[in-house]
């Protein structure tokens, strides 16, 4: 380490899209990959609306000056997409609740800096679930507190969470982070997990990352509006297909949003991904119309291998499955899982392996067949 970098990061490890890969890179192959490890639409933007954004480009945006630093007409876009998606009044949401970042990744950090910098707050998960909540907050020098989940359904461990903020003290749990649904197990927060969330102090924040809600169609942005401590996370990467953009939003009370625009960088989000998401909120029901398909290819992929005895599938709200080997099922060695990934990897399918299971995105239906006939292949070899 150089003499002048924090000896903390040390320990850590960089972010790795693909961290199954030796060079935490897609793997190389003669094979066209299947990327189904990283939870994308299997479906780029629409022709027609590539070309408005190469109009644009070349008629309307100026490369020579600066994005717009406030985002208002996204944030107006924004707001009027979360009112239509939470069946709210017009009035509901304005752009005051509205903060956009460079992915949700560039929220999270600005919702660490905001609430735990300086020995202020620690923050808690329940694992597994999305890694960057622990890697930004460590990058920080913030406590990460990690609490487990029911191996069956992968519910919050509720007893251990009520623990662990009563007796964290030094520095307290500030922010709990959750996602609905959770990523990787896909299951949606329970009505048991909400009640626990809803008789939290206003000392702290209660982060929903809503990232697949397109699918799953339940969100709890309604309660927003009479909830201070808490905040929605939601993107453009996935059902809006815009994951090369980098778009992120939150929606929150304004005195929160308004310290996250003291926080953020300026000029955070380019010109050009900033069209892109205008343009994709216009076109949303073009966009959004190909969930039922992906929703359709999710239901034949699960029925096909909850018949495999080999597998154990969990239900899912959300653009992808999880599934883990059944112990009792398969006699192979201890590493079996390694072995499956490994020999989908070689075939051309990429998945997630992750909390001694394989997280598989949703793709094309030519795609999906593609993983099923290879998976098959490899249990029956």
């Amino acid at each position: 380490m150089l003499p002048f970098i924090r000896s903390d990061l040390a320990r850590f490890t960089a972010y790795k899209p693909h961290p199954n890969s030796p060079s935490g890179k897609a793997v190389e192959s003669s094979i066209a990959l299947d990327r189904l490890d990283t939870n994308e639409s299997p479906f780029d933007l629409p022709q027609e609306l590539k070309e408005k954004l190469a109009w644009m480009y070349q008629h309307a945006l100026e490369s020579n000056r600066y994005p717009d630093g406030e985002h208002a007409q996204l944030k107006s876009a924004i707001a009027q997409y979360v009112n239509e998606s939470a069946v709210l009044a017009d009035a509901g949401f304005t752009s005051a609740n509205i903060s956009v970042g460079n992915g949700s990744d560039e929220l999270i950090r600005s919702l660490l800096i905001a609430t735990c910098l300086q020995g202020e707050g620690a923050i808690l998960v329940a694992n597994p679930t999305f890694s960057m909540y622990g890697i930004l907050a460590q990058t920080l020098g913030i406590p990460a507190i990690a609490v487990a989940r029911n191996p069956d359904n992968f519910e919050i461990d509720l007893t251990a969470a009520k623990l662990a903020i009563a007796n964290e003290q030094n520095p307290p749990i500030r922010v709990v982070f959750v996602v609905h649904p959770n990523s990787p197990t896909a299951n949606a927060l329970t009505t048991a997990e909400l009640e626990w969330l809803r008789s939290l102090p206003q000392e702290i924040l209660v982060v929903i990352d809503e990232a697949y809600f397109e699918f799953s169609q339940t969100t709890v942005a309604s309660e927003l509006l009479h909830r201070s401590n808490w905040i929605v996370l939601r993107t453009f990467s996935k059902a809006f297909r815009l994951a090369a953009h980098r778009v992120g939003y939150a929606i929150g009370h304004p005195e929160l949003i308004m310290t996250l625009e003291k926080i953020r960088l300026p000029y955070n989000l380019p010109t050009y991904s900033q069209a892109a998401a205008a343009i994709a909120l216009q076109y949303r029901h073009t966009l959004l119309s190909a969930i039922p398909q992906i929703l359709s290819e999710r239901s034949k992929l699960m029925q096909v291998l909850t018949a495999c005895p080999q597998f154990k599938v969990y239900p899912s709200m959300a653009n992808f499955i999880f599934i883990q080997l059944q112990q009792d099922a398969i006699a192979l060695e201890s590493d079996s899982l390694n072995k499956l990934h490994q020999q989908l990897q070689a075939s051309g399918t990429l998945v997630r392996q992750i909390s001694n299971g394989l997280r598989i995105t949703i793709g094309t239906p030519e795609e999906n067949a593609r993983t099923l006939e290879r998976l098959l292949s490899v249990l029956s070899g």
